[in-house]
């Protein structure tokens, strides 16, 4: 597959993605409870967040990627500024116990930007040391460093779902760049003790757990929403019950429009349209790890690896939480469910992605830098 065929199927992929996202809101968002007594307009809201997310897309395609790099840190720090902006008593915003949120004049979340920013701090690291790629200092600590600070953070926020999506994706990119396995083993291993006892010492999380391993005994309390999903998917079977004719929304299924959007999916459109979009997904995936192979110059290879990471690890643990494989996290899952900061951020990663295919060299021989080295030291 060509370069050119890859970035056509990643479009493909995500327009029809976006396009049952705005159907299942429009399915959803009718039974959504209203909000401070407000009855809310998610539709035309998701609408133009869509526009908007397209818009931008648009002209980061037409942009040389390349010309990001000289910004590379201004770029972080501006990320991890607006990341501390959460925690400040007056612009940050805390929202059904987790502080994700500043008000700008609008409702804004920073660790939706943080994904693409991270993705460009590492891409730009590891190109101007790329030959350090395989040393404790600059090919692991430092990175690691970058990447850490702006994570804890978002950490600390109580988003456990984004930083554990977010702390994957730095974890394949950096094992692509040629960072040591063990070393990064090593950081898997501390990170998922440091989530263990975040969740050990949080009675709330410790109740979620509890929920996800029983959900029928707490489907009247913490493990309501997983519990209403496995109905929900019961109730679809193979072909579902019809778009719009799904019934667990009325109430019963909290977050039918953002975080649980998938089992409306699964019920309105059984098996099929789960399937449907876990086969696009897929897709999309592959096509954008194909598209990193054949990208020459490290900074669009390693970025078009992390860009791609960065939809990928979402969707996975969305999927996976909605259908009771892990404990509820409250991710949502890309281009489908309501939200304008995830939806715009994301679809700017398609025109990223878009911009690395326009204006980088393509078909390298020697794909990623690990082999590069393999190779070097073969010769």
């Amino acid at each position: 597959m060509s370069s050119r065929l890859s970035i056509i199927c990643i479009w493909f992929c995500f327009i029809i993605l976006l396009v049952l996202g705005v159907v299942m809101v429009a399915s959803t968002g009718l039974s959504a409870p209203p909000v401070n007594g407000v009855e809310q307009d998610y539709l035309g809201k998701q609408c133009g967040f869509a526009l908007l997310g397209l818009g931008v897309a648009l002209l980061i395609s037409r942009m040389d990627y390349h010309k990001l790099r000289p910004y590379v840190r201004l770029i972080w720090w501006t990320c991890t500024l607006l990341l501390l902006c959460c925690y400040a008593p007056v612009i940050g915003k805390t929202i059904n116990g987790e502080s994700r949120w500043i008000s700008l004049g609008f409702m804004f979340q920073p660790s939706e930007l943080a994904k693409i920013c991270l993705m460009l701090a590492l891409a730009d690291w590891y190109t101007t040391h790329r030959e350090m790629a395989g040393t404790f200092v600059k090919g692991f600590l430092r990175p690691g460093l970058i990447f850490g600070i702006p994570l804890l953070l978002i950490l600390f926020e109580k988003d456990m779902g984004t930083a554990a999506a977010l702390g994957m994706s730095g974890f394949c990119m950096m094992y692509v760049a040629g960072a040591r396995s063990w070393l990064l083993l090593l950081a898997l291993l501390v990170g998922a003790l440091a989530l263990y006892m975040m969740a050990t010492g949080s009675a709330n999380r410790m109740e979620r757990i509890e929920a996800w391993m029983d959900p029928q005994a707490f489907s009247q309390g913490s493990g309501r929403q997983q519990w209403i999903s496995i109905l929900a998917f019961a109730r679809g079977g193979a072909t579902g019950v019809g778009l719009g004719d799904g019934i667990e929304k009325y109430g019963n299924l909290p977050f039918a429009h953002t975080d649980f959007i998938f089992a409306e999916i699964g019920e309105e459109w059984g098996f099929v349209g789960t399937a449907g979009v876990l086969l696009l997904f897929t897709l999309m995936t592959l096509a954008g790890v194909i598209l990193a192979l054949q990208t020459q110059d490290t900074f669009g290879r390693l970025l078009a690896t992390g860009l791609v990471c960065t939809i990928f690890w979402p969707a996975v643990l969305n999927m996976m939480v909605v259908t009771s494989l892990l404990p509820n996290s409250g991710l949502p899952l890309p281009f489908i469910s309501y939200g304008g900061t995830n939806l715009v951020f994301t679809i700017a990663a398609i025109g990223l992605l878009t911009s690395i295919q326009r204006y980088s060299k393509q078909a390298s021989k020697n794909y990623w830098p690990r082999r590069r080295q393999h190779d070097s030291k073969l010769s």
